[in-house]
């Protein structure tokens, strides 16, 4: 099966988390703004990290060949944020999102990740749609979706979850 392990933009290095990066991902999952536009993931101690990664990264990674991926700068190999292409409990079309610590949004490096990836995995996998989906009031998210080419659709409700979302779609004919 083919896999995308790592990505390079002229800024970025995009690559595939691991276990390894538990501690990053306690970091960014516990970040008020993740908290706020996607929500508690309950992740708490290190171990919690590890375990999400073991658990929900690293068996779409092994089924799909695609993920999540830790964004990286080049500049100073600071670990910056994460993007990625899922498979998503209550969507049949598979959605890209993305996340960033504080200190870094602002600087064009999500849509740098996030159109890298998505022109990766259109060109080396047959997915005929992508689809991304935010909240109401995350108007940054909002604006770099539309920026990435997606059109809003709908909006919709994930199962096990009372929050309505805006739901937005491409077709790979359109990029």
């Amino acid at each position: 099966m083919k896999k995308i392990n790592n990505l390079e933009t002229e800024r970025l290095t995009i690559r595939a988390i691991s276990t390894e990066d538990a501690e990053f991902i306690l970091e960014l999952y516990n970040s008020p703004k993740f908290i706020e536009f996607i929500g508690d993931r309950n992740i708490k101690n290190m171990e919690d990290a590890a375990n999400y990664i073991i658990q929900k990264f690293l068996p779409q990674y092994e089924k799909l060949g695609f993920g999540n991926y830790l964004i990286t700068r080049k500049s100073d190999g600071k670990k910056i944020g994460a993007v990625g292409i899922f498979e998503r409990e209550g969507l049949d079309v598979h959605d890209i999102g993305f996340s960033f610590l504080p200190e870094f949004e602002g600087n064009c490096y999500g849509f740098e990740s996030a159109s890298k990836l998505l022109k990766t995995v259109i060109q080396e996998f047959t997915l005929k749609k992508i689809s991304a989906i935010t909240t109401k009031t995350n108007f940054s998210s909002q604006k770099l979706i539309e920026k990435l080419g997606l059109k809003f659709q709908k909006m919709v409700t994930l199962p096990d979850d009372d929050v309505e979302l805006l739901y937005y779609e491409i077709s790979i004919e359109a990029i």
